[in-house]
């Protein structure tokens, strides 16, 4: 894991992550889950993005939150918070638990295989012939199928396929092409229990997962409307629903080219956002750079448009 790497996870909005961590948060505010607490004594900075607690003196950034509140080392809070906002980070065993990088002597991942599997750059003529002819295992058919009652022909359209590693955990794969259809990113999805040795996603180094289905966009008629989605699974929700859509993990981590992208479309922009903190500030993120995105509220009971889906 690079500095760059850390860095997104420092970044990443500290009142989000404490939500995603079922914290409270009201006028930078919440109650401190390290103490006894019953007047709202943890505070948020959202200029330093930080938190500090005045009564019993807990204090830090996002990842310190996440390894004081659920009592991780240091790598496994870096993997949690990568894999609950989708950010790409290079999950390999190169640093000590307290952060610091190995020496190379007391490395030991494979550096061959490693090379092979993800280069100095991302490949993309060594993943493409994985979405030539897509397979899909029993896991990956029942995620799809049962868990999410997916048009088959969104799946097939989508490329999506899977695979087994050496430990035997099933992986779903999902490939991310630009515009122009050119593969730019891979995003593979454990379809088991995550663990340090199999997090919840995993990206080759240099995918660049950002948007999701951007083909789609060539395939819009003149007024027809665009959803946006948070996360692949919403997207394919919301193509079975027979939606046109796109994915965006969040809008914080959006590149400039991603913005001047959103900021170009011509087609009227609709949202479904998740029923909770984060899923309505991404929403008025992204409205700043889509003044005209139209807000949907779902119905309660459903936490994000795949449960709409599923139930309706």
């Amino acid at each position: 894991m690079e500095k760059y790497e850390l860095q997104k996870l420092r970044d990443l909005p500290i009142e989000g992550v404490a939500e995603r961590l079922g914290l409270r948060v009201v006028r930078h505010k919440s109650l401190c889950p390290f103490h006894d607490d019953h007047h709202a004594s943890l505070s948020f900075s959202v200029r330093r993005n930080s938190y500090r607690c005045f009564v019993c003196g807990a204090s830090g950034g996002t990842i310190d939150l996440v390894m004081k509140y659920l009592n991780k080392t240091f790598l496994d809070a870096c993997r949690w918070l990568a894999d609950e906002h989708n950010v790409i980070i290079d999950h390999s065993p190169f640093l000590r638990p307290d952060g610091s990088k190995r020496p190379s002597a007391e490395r030991t991942i494979d550096h061959s295989a490693a090379q092979k599997e993800a280069g100095a750059m991302f490949n993309p003529q060594y993943y493409e012939r994985f979405f030539e002819r897509p397979w899909l295992n029993e896991e990956a058919r029942r995620f799809l199928f049962e868990e999410r009652r997916l048009d088959p022909r969104i799946v097939a359209w989508c490329r999506l396929t899977s695979w087994r590693d050496k430990r035997g955990v099933s992986w779903l794969q999902t490939p991310y092409y630009d515009r122009e259809g050119r593969l730019i990113g891979v995003q593979n999805r454990n379809l088991g229990t995550a663990t340090p040795e199999a997090p919840r996603f995993r990206f080759p180094q240099g995918s660049e997962c950002s948007i999701y289905n951007l083909p789609v966009l060539n395939w819009l008629r003149p007024g027809e409307p665009l959803y946006i989605t948070e996360g692949c699974s919403d997207c394919w929700a919301m193509l079975s629903a027979g939606h046109k859509a796109i994915a965006i993990p969040s809008a914080t981590l959006l590149k400039q080219k991603d913005v001047e992208l959103l900021s170009a479309l011509t087609a009227e922009c609709h949202m479904y956002p998740d029923r909770d903190a984060p899923g309505e500030r991404l929403f008025l993120q992204l409205k700043k750079v889509l003044p005209s995105l139209v807000h949907h509220q779902l119905p309660p009971g459903c936490k994000d448009f795949s449960e709409y889906y599923i139930k309706h």
